[in-house]
């Protein structure tokens, strides 16, 4: 298990939006309504997974509707989860 693993271990809110995320692209209205995590909460969360190289935003340029997804590293932590 590597320290991006253990990372996203530590909060329970990061491992629940990898898993929200999984293989699907979302917004994160969807990642909320999956993970169980107020959306409030979300935006912090993916703040702090894409500083981790976790997830990554499609289209950082729009105000509202922005995708998630998760990135190579972000497979590989989430497959170390399960």
């Amino acid at each position: 298990m590597n320290d991006k693993s253990k990372y996203v271990k530590r909060s329970s809110y990061r491992v629940k939006v990898l898993k929200a995320i999984g293989d699907d692209v979302k917004i994160p209205t969807e990642i909320a309504n999956d993970s169980g995590i107020l959306r409030n909460h979300i935006s912090n969360v993916l703040r702090e997974l894409k500083e981790q190289d976790l997830v990554e935003c499609l289209n950082p340029q729009s105000r509202k509707g922005r995708l998630y997804r998760l990135s190579k590293e972000g497979f590989e932590v989430l497959e170390d989860l399960e």
